[in-house]
Formats: structure tokens, C-alpha cells, sequence
């Protein structure tokens, strides 16, 4: 069954949705999460064949583009076979975003399930500071995970990084001239205030998109890209690379105008906006209602009504949101 495509109140239309499978994860960053984590209890927290369920449901409602997430979703159990079955269901994007730990044994099992694209976050290339960063990461595992993830033929693979002032800032050129190397897409990300922190100081760690695309202006040209990728980024080329330079700028430039996409986190609630609370509690439908999925369609139409128009962060180091990044899905 299908229907017209799911349109908010702003004329947008919703056809991008965001699967968290796992609020845990193997790393700590210090912008996602606190060192000592509290997760969910395993019954608050969907089944693989509940969020196939959410899947086949957003792909009647006219969802073109699925992104699983976590936390880190490759430390979920049995992930692999969530990944089988949804690639089986004819989206024209399907893509993960991982921390690259688990992909140098998983990167070809992923790509031969039918996931079509990675996002692996990169926030340094020094080994010490990557462990400072993610708390518990090793550099050399992640690296050996992008190469796994070349090698096994997606069709597409991004870098993302968070770039924080005194943390990485000083290390974009590198991180452009590695990716121009492995010929991967990079996208830098400004730090959103989601879960309150102590490890640093948001406002004085805040580093903009114009910072860091001025700091690319010193060693290569940026021409706006003229493709749309349907997500939060702004895309540029550099001359001399087939690679694409990305900036995600929730403070300086938000995204709001076009969003395309909504959320659902583990436990079920359907997050509206990244930079709101609003949700709906789609967990409870799913179980009230475990083999008939019109009210569940129902309840995910009727909710594109609290979609808002826009977030509203700030770059003062103020916390607008409690939740942490892992219990958001990216």
C-alpha cells in the first residue's frame, strides 16, 4: 500500500528516515555521550523485527532514503540480518553511519546484504589524540576500516568530522589530503549541543563552517558542488579531486528550510526535529498493535503535524537538549 508522500505543515516533504538500532557504542566520544553511560534496559529497546516493521512502514509512506544509526550500530547483535532484509526492500538509498571499529571484518558482509553507502567517522589522524577524543578508540582499527570499506565496493563512503578548536582544528588540511588520497567524500560538522558535558567547553570549543572552509581556501579552491545529496550538508569540489568537501552547519547555516528527514531512536520515539523535543511514541503503537500496521501508518502521518519549522541552537555552550547524541541516532 502507498500513498502521497509524507508532507509537514511547511510543505516539506519527509521521505529521509533515520533507524537507530543501538543507543550503546564501543567509543565515548567526548561530543556524543558522558565516559560513564547509563544505556537502556533491553526491554525499553525495539527488535530487529520491530524496526524492519518501521522500515517496510516509512517505504509505504514514500521513504526513498534509510540511514541506520546508533550509537556505533555494528555492536548491535544479529545486525546483519536487519541490513538483509531491508536491503531487500527496494530503497534507492540505503547507508549506515559507523565509527569504523567493527568494519574490517564486516565492510563486505554490509556491501553483499545491499547497504549502498558509510559514513565513518574521522575526528584525527594522530593516534594519541584520536584516543583522547573517542575516549577508547584505536586509529589504526578505523583506518583499517575505511580501507575495508574501499575495498569492498560501496557506493558511496563519507568521513565525517566533528572539528572542535584546540581539539582538531589544526589537523583539516590533513584530513582533506587523506581523503583526497583514498578518494573518499569529507564532511566537517559543527559540535551540537545535545547532553550536557563536562569534558569541554562547547562555546569555546565551537568551531563555524566559514572557520573551517577558510582554512581549506589556503591549500585548495572550493567550488560550490551543484548536485544535491537530499541531506544537511553543503557540498564543494576542489580542483584536481572527484571528491566532495561537505560542511553540516546546525549554528552558522542551519538546515531547517529543507529537512527532508525525521528520526527514531531505539526505544521507538519518533524525534520530529534534531534540535526539538518533539516526538511520538511509536514503541507503544508497534506493540499495541503487533500485525496490523494502519494505525501505526496513521500515527507516523499524523505526527509530520508537530514537525516545527526550525531548531534553534545555540553557540554559547548552553545545552538545548538532554538527551546525548547516542540516544538521538545521529
Amino acid at each position: 500500500m502507498s500513498q502521497a508522500p509524507l508532507t509537514d505543515r511547511f510543505g516539506r516533504t519527509i521521505n529521509y528516515v533515520r533507524l537507530s538500532v543501538t543507543d550503546r557504542c564501543d567509543f565515548r566520544c567526548v561530543y556524543c555521550m558522558a565516559e560513564d553511560m547509563t544505556f537502556l534496559p533491553r526491554q525499553q529497546v525495539l527488535t530487529l523485527e520491530e524496526i524492519a516493521r518501521l522500515a517496510r512502514t516509512f517505504i509505504s509512506l514514500g521513504t526513498g532514503k534509510i540511514r541506520l544509526t546508533g550509537g556505533e550500530p555494528l555492536v548491535r547483535k544479529d545486525i546483519m540480518e536487519l541490513v538483509r532484509e531491508i536491503g531487500t526492500m527496494g530503497l534507492r538509498d540505503f547507508a549506515m553511519t559507523s565509527n569504523g571499529s567493527q568494519l574490517p571484518h564486516m565492510a563486505g558482509d554490509l556491501r553483499r546484504a545491499g547497504l549502498h553507502r558509510l559514513n565513518i567517522s574521522l575526528d584525527s589522524l594522530d593516534a594519541d589524540r584520536f584516543r583522547n577524543i573517542t575516549r577508547t578508540g584505536r586509529l589504526s582499527q578505523v583506518l583499517d576500516g575505511i580501507d575495508a570499506a574501499c575495498e569492498a565496493g560501496f557506493r558511496g563512503i563519507k568521513l565525517n568530522t566533528v572539528v572542535m578548536k584546540g581539539r582538531n582544528d589544526d589537523e583539516i588540511p590533513e584530513l582533506i589530503e587523506f581523503a583526497r588520497r583514498k578518494k573518499v567524500d569529507i564532511s566537517f560538522i559543527e559540535e551540537m549541543p545535545l547532553g550536557a558535558i563536562s569534558e569541554h567547553d562547547r562555546s569555546e570549543a565551537f568551531c563555524s563552517s566559514d572557520e573551517v572552509r577558510g582554512i581549506i581556501r589556503q591549500h585548495h579552491e572550493l567550488i560550490p558542488a551543484t548536485e544535491d545529496s537530499g541531506g544537511p550538508a553543503r557540498y564543494y569540489r576542489m580542483p584536481g579531486s572527484q571528491i566532495r568537501v561537505g560542511f553540516i552547519s546546525p549554528h552558522s547555516h542551519n538546515f531547517c528550510a529543507t529537512c527532508n528527514r525525521v528520526r527514531v531512536t531505539v526505544e521507538g520515539r519518533l524525534l520530529l526535529c534534531l534540535g526539538n523535543e518533539h516526538s511520538v511514541d511509536l514503541r507503544r503503537v508497534l506493540r499495541g498493535h503487533p500485525v496490523n500496521d494502519h494505525k501505526l501508518r496513521q500515527t507516523i502521518i499524523d505526527a509530520m503535524d508537530l514537525k516545527p519549522e526550525k531548531h534553534h541552537f545555540s553557540t554559547n555552550g548552553d545545552v538545548q537538549i538532554l538527551r546525548f547524541m547516542n540516544m538521538t541516532g545521529g
